[in-house]
């Protein structure tokens, strides 16, 4: 029964297991193939803690999603009840901590691997040349362009792949958060922005040094970072500015990143459309 209600949990959240997967409720990550991903894959993962109720959660290393399951109802819990579940919950929290640290490992030894293997990109890849940028410091495998993420101490934790018609994927399990693609030496300051194509055509357009954090979501922790790596030098924030988009993520996440960091902001002033 409770390995049932996870696994009806996994399956609306569109991680459902390939074939049929026992679960042990021995609080453990178990890792599994999810239904459509190539075979031989094990990307997702979930683990079950037994008890009155049962909790567990599940993910995907490959989407980095994760979600929580409990069994019965969270509203008629005893506190007897309430604090076991919080136990099992705390036990989970560390297994998954423990299980993301060596994924993130493995996947930062073969980002690694790849770079090695790959020769230094050129201005001709068709995706740089739509964006008209150069192909500073980024390496290629095949059509692929790679593009390192880096921590503070220069260490690859994983790589962005962009094909030549810009489409885009990260190696599954590599660490993001705080890792950026850099360009230039800082000098008097740094700018952070989204992405690649963004970076290089600010530097290309200013000489400043410049970080790209891969998404908006990243921007606080790779400001963070370099702030803790350059506490005195200005940094200044470049948002994307999704006037489309509901809420506008770039130019909101641009903001708390700046606000955190003491940084500087800059917004780009974009034309009406019935204006262009």
């Amino acid at each position: 029964m409770t390995a049932g209600g996870i696994l009806t949990a996994m399956a609306a959240a569109g991680l459902r297991p390939h074939k049929d997967l026992d679960i042990p409720s021995d609080g453990k990550i178990h890792r599994y193939r999810v239904q459509g991903d190539k075979s031989g894959s094990t990307n997702g993962w979930a683990v079950l803690h037994g008890g009155v109720p049962a909790v567990g959660a599940f993910g995907s290393w490959k989407t980095g999603e994760s979600h929580n399951w409990h069994g019965g109802d969270h509203q008629a819990l005893t506190p007897a009840e309430r604090a076991a579940m919080e136990q099992g919950r705390q036990a989970m929290r560390e297994a998954y901590a423990r299980e993301r640290a060596e994924v993130q490992a493995q996947a930062a030894k073969k980002a690694c691997r790849l770079w090695d293997r790959a020769k230094p990109a050129t201005n001709a890849h068709a995706y740089l040349q739509r964006k008209q940028v150069n192909a500073y410091g980024l390496k290629q495998l095949g059509e692929m362009l790679l593009v390192p993420a880096r921590d503070v101490a220069g260490t690859i934790h994983t790589l962005q792949f962009i094909l030549q018609d810009g489409s885009k994927r990260f190696l599954t399990g590599g660490r993001i958060a705080g890792c950026y693609y850099a360009i230039g030496k800082p000098l008097d300051r740094l700018l952070i922005c989204e992405g690649m194509a963004t970076a290089a055509t600010v530097y290309q357009a200013t000489g400043f040094a410049t970080a790209a954090a891969f998404s908006a979501g990243n921007l606080e922790a790779v400001a963070r970072a370099l702030r803790g790596k350059f506490p005195d030098l200005p940094l200044v924030l470049i948002a994307d500015n999704d006037l489309a988009t509901a809420g506008n993520p770039g130019l909101t996440k641009a903001q708390q990143a700046a606000r955190a960091v003491r940084g500087f902001l800059a917004v780009p002033r974009l034309r009406e459309a019935a204006g262009c």
